[in-house]
């Protein structure tokens, strides 16, 4: 059966051009190369990196479907000023939980112009989330094991530890209490970023994005728990 050899080169291309021409007519002209370049890598890539995931998350949902683990390349322009139609980038995640997708903690890929950026962790916490991820922070046995995952994760000071969305801490809680900082969070997840790897052209891109999700495991696999308590 075929597998992930790496995205091609002119997945890069197809990007570049769509930044340039970000209209639907182009794109309906250059469709297939989406699906070629684009799309059928992606598929690939989405099951072999679940199946090297399942050593660190058993329950790791890796589906290659759009809406799924593959983001839509179209925009929601709605309520947006930016009209433009599609995203120029490519979005993928494979996440652990019975919730729906973006509730549960999980494993993000991102390429976008030159860089790529991986990520594990909740961008952000749906509003019935919050409270419990609160109560965590504060939390004796919870709170510590936060920390210790957070300090385990950023000794490589490549890893950034990424969701903090309030000035101030919130109304119930200590000013003062140890764990505070935390609670200025609206998510969490850690993260790095980088200029595009070689590996990126390669099947061996499952194992060098598996060694980076295995490091910041730790944070993924405390929010995974905390939201089995919501």
């Amino acid at each position: 059966m075929a597998g992930f050899t790496g995205f091609p080169k002119e997945c890069i291309e197809f990007f570049k051009g769509l930044e340039k021409h970000n209209d639907k007519r182009w794109f309906e002209k250059h469709k297939e190369e989406y699906e070629e370049y684009v799309q059928t890598p992606s598929r690939f890539f989405v099951v072999d990196l679940g199946r090297k995931l399942e050593k660190i998350a058993p329950n790791v949902i890796a589906d290659p479907r759009v809406n799924r683990s593959l983001f839509k390349i179209h925009r929601d322009t709605r309520f947006s000023p930016d009209k433009r139609p599609f995203k120029t980038n490519l979005g993928i995640w494979l996440w652990e939980g019975e919730r729906k997708r973006m509730e549960c903690s999980g494993f993000y890929f991102h390429y976008e112009g030159s860089e790529m950026f991986l990520g594990t962790g909740l961008y952000m916490f749906p509003r019935e989330h919050l409270a419990e991820y609160r109560d965590s922070v504060v939390h004796d046995k919870y709170g510590a094991a936060l920390v210790k995952a957070i300090k385990t994760i950023t000794r490589d000071k490549r890893y950034k530890i990424g969701g903090k969305s309030y000035k101030k801490v919130p109304r119930g809680y200590d000013t003062e209490h140890p764990n505070a900082e935390w609670l200025l969070y609206g998510g969490i997840h850690a993260s790095i970023t980088m200029k595009i790897p070689k590996e990126f052209y390669s099947a061996k891109l499952i194992d060098f994005c598996y060694e980076h999700f295995k490091a910041m495991q730790p944070l993924h696999k405390w929010v995974a728990a905390m939201v089995e308590r919501v």
